[in-house]
């Protein structure tokens, strides 16, 4: 019986299966529509599919099967969450409307939010009060828990969050109330003080409200697929990725759906780490371009960086403040809504927009033959030439092209625009909007992406990355092998960890380190629970420690990473000269005399999978130099189209070399080379193009 691995990654649009051989290294994929109302069923195809291809049987998968997801992003993007109530203390219902008061356009008289995940009507208070010490002052009645209960009832909840004041320095209340609607109702319920046992009201509250609102989507899901593999004989457990690029167990993710929320794109950037290491890469922008969205993630030293607070569901997408701020440590990444799916129209003032609506799986877009009457970037890249109809997922789906003419003709006659020119204009405008954020993404981290290598992966992220390079003003683009499934091959390579927070505010002066020592206790006994949960033995669980400081006075913190090991060790002096460094990196001074105030302390838990040494060469590889044939390819709008050779990824082999225009075919995703662009195919099959034209 072989080692075998099995991945799963659902998008907006397609769903992702990898199969990887523990032992021999081969890879296997399968890729297939999303269906958005019943995702296990699109999970359930493409893994048939691929089994069924491969003759591997289920009970021969005893790994864990790792899965990423958008299921909980999508969920509170399009409001299309569980019937949550929010449960808080006397004389803060209004948290979630009142936000945190920051106007994220001050001069827009119209500002727009997103609707609270939880609404007011669904939100109820308990008398109760705990002081910023900790001291419980009041305890809620049993006659407010018991008209709780009855109010809960009556408003037919499906989820609970239980948000109450300073719970993140003593929880009791929170678990008291808590406690008696599991007693009196079968729903989920989360309390802030598990969730995000964090200072500041709001981030706190709209992450318990959040999760609440996304149990009764993901809890019901990862059940029935729980239930389908245990039927079919699949010997591995599920593990979930999380935002911060670490997997748990499924159990521990339907209570925590939260920390899913940016689970597909971290698997992207867990992938991406991967690949640096290979190649030997320090600095790699991972460009991930789906059929929804289209994500940018630096890596640098290796890694990509974590933040603390991830903003979903944007009012709109550049506009930081307009979403919900949840307290989930996460990847720092950049998403808009630029995939092959993202709709083409003419706005107000007769200019062409592209995203950050999508037509998703259904219907998809115009040439899917599904219903979509609206032009999408795919249809665009079909009317260019740059896809084939016919080749689209090898066949399996083929593409209309006339359905995609007449749906860009419709967009063409408000620009008074030949179709193939506005065909054309919608994949230029799509790759500009990639290539400012990207920029974007650069210059927040203080870097310059000029010369900045670019690994091309998602569906549409091969088509793409020559014009988002030429437009960044890098010379070097990375084509690997299995590019449209790349996220969920990252899942493969990915540790299993959980990263855990606990506000205590204390100054490093006035620090007791025995009560330091005891949260950190705590956090590492939760840390070390959820990885062996997750299947890890105890011994190999290894720890590390950071803390959100600030000078005294100041509102806002940065993250300092000290010390590592089984228990804190780092003296005060190191805590104090390593916060200093780092605020000196950003701010470019320190401040003399001024005393620093350690407010949340971090714990990062982490193990290794069982190391594997994926190929991610082609196992089909049949040699030559692949060219079979030629089509015309518009590149440029305004420019005649060109007679392009056509590659099969399949059959091209180390070593080969070739230039641009090209067009690179392989079952999942099509690979564009640019003219000005040439291309050598690496040991493991990677297609690295080179820019010869500046």
């Amino acid at each position: 019986m072989g080692d075998w691995r099995l991945a799963v990654d659902i998008g907006g649009t397609f769903t992702d299966i990898v199969l990887l051989d523990g032992e021999g290294g081969s890879v296997h994929v399968e890729k297939t529509l999303t269906t958005p109302g019943a995702p296990l069923d699109a999970v359930r195809s493409g893994i048939t599919s691929l089994l069924a291809r491969t003759g591997v049987e289920p009970d021969e998968i005893t790994a864990p099967i790792v899965h990423a997801t958008t299921l909980v992003t999508n969920a509170l993007i399009e409001g299309k969450t569980g019937r949550a109530a929010l449960v808080t203390t006397t004389g803060f219902a209004d948290t979630l409307l009142i936000r945190d008061e920051h106007r994220y356009d001050m001069y827009d008289l119209q500002i727009e939010f997103p609707d609270p995940p939880v609404p007011r009507d669904r939100t109820f208070e308990v008398g109760e009060r705990t002081t910023a010490q900790g001291v419980v002052v009041t305890e809620p009645s049993q006659q407010d828990l018991d008209g709780l209960a009855i109010r809960l009832r009556e408003a037919d909840v499906e989820s609970v969050a239980v948000c109450l004041l300073n719970s993140y320095v003593n929880p009791h209340n929170e678990r008291v109330v808590a406690d008696h609607i599991r007693s009196q109702l079968e729903v989920p319920v989360c309390v802030s003080a598990e969730i995000s046992p964090q200072i500041r009201e709001y981030p706190r509250m709209i992450t318990a409200a959040c999760n609440a609102a996304t149990m009764p989507v993901i809890g019901p899901y990862l059940d029935e697929l729980q239930k389908w593999l245990s039927s079919e004989g699949f010997g591995g457990s599920v593990l979930m990725m999380l935002s911060n690029g670490g997997v748990v167990s499924a159990e521990d993710a339907a209570q925590a759906p939260i920390r899913l929320v940016e689970s597909g794109p971290a698997a992207g950037a867990l992938a991406a780490r991967w690949f640096a290491h290979r190649m030997g890469e320090k600095r790699l922008l991972a460009f991930d371009m789906g059929g929804t969205t289209a994500k940018a993630t630096l890596i640098e030293k290796f890694e990509p960086d974590l933040i603390n607070t991830f903003e979903v569901a944007r009012m709109y997408r550049f506009k930081k403040g307009s979403g919900y701020p949840v307290s989930v440590p996460s990847v720092d990444l950049v998403e808009i809504g630029a995939g092959g799916g993202s709709l083409a129209r003419v706005d107000q003032f007769g200019l062409l927009k592209v995203g950050p609506d999508s037509a998703g799986a259904d219907p998809g877009p115009a040439s899917y033959g599904q219903g979509g009457t609206v032009p999408a970037v795919t249809d665009a890249d079909l009317a260019l030439g740059l896809l084939d109809a016919d080749a689209f997922l090898g066949g399996d789906m083929p593409l209309d092209a006339a359905l995609a003419i007449e749906a860009i003709s419709a967009v063409a006659d408000g620009l008074d625009m030949s179709p193939v020119d506005t065909a054309a204009g919608v994949h230029e405008v799509v790759n500009q909007n990639m290539a400012a954020a990207a920029r974007m993404h650069g210059v927040e981290r203080g870097v310059d992406l000029r010369g900045v290598t670019i690994l091309a992966f998602g569906g549409a992220g091969p088509v793409h990355a020559c014009g988002v390079a030429d437009l960044l003003e890098s010379d070097r683009v990375v084509f690997p092998v299995n590019a449209s499934v790349l996220s969920a091959f990252g899942t493969l390579v990915s540790p299993v960890r959980i990263d855990l927070a606990r506000s205590m505010p204390r100054t490093l002066e006035n620090l007791d380190e025995s009560e330091r020592d005891d949260l950190l206790a705590e956090l590492r006994n939760e840390g070390r629970r959820v990885l062996m949960a997750a299947g890890v033995s105890e011994d190999a669980v290894g720890f590390r420690y950071g803390v959100d400081a600030r000078y005294v006075g100041q509102g806002n913190e940065i993250t300092i990473w000290v010390d590592e090991g089984n228990s804190w060790t780092a003296p005060m002096d190191q805590v104090k000269d390593a916060f200093e460094e780092e605020y000196r990196r950003i701010y470019g001074l320190a401040i003399p005399d001024v005393g620093i105030e350690a407010v949340t302390w971090r714990l990062s838990a982490s193990a290794e999978l069982d190391e594997v040494e994926p190929s991610m060469a082609s196992s089909q590889s049949s040699g030559g130099d692949g060219s079979t044939n030629s089509r015309p390819v518009v590149f440029d709008r305004g420019s005649p189209p060109l007679d392009t050779p056509v590659y099969q990824r399949d059959e091209l082999t180390p070593g080969s070399h070739f230039e641009g225009p090209a067009v690179v075919e392989e079952r999942e995703t099509t690979s564009v080379i640019r003219p000005g662009w040439a291309v050598e195919v690496a040991g493991d099959g990677s297609l690295v193009a080179t820019r010869t034209r500046q």
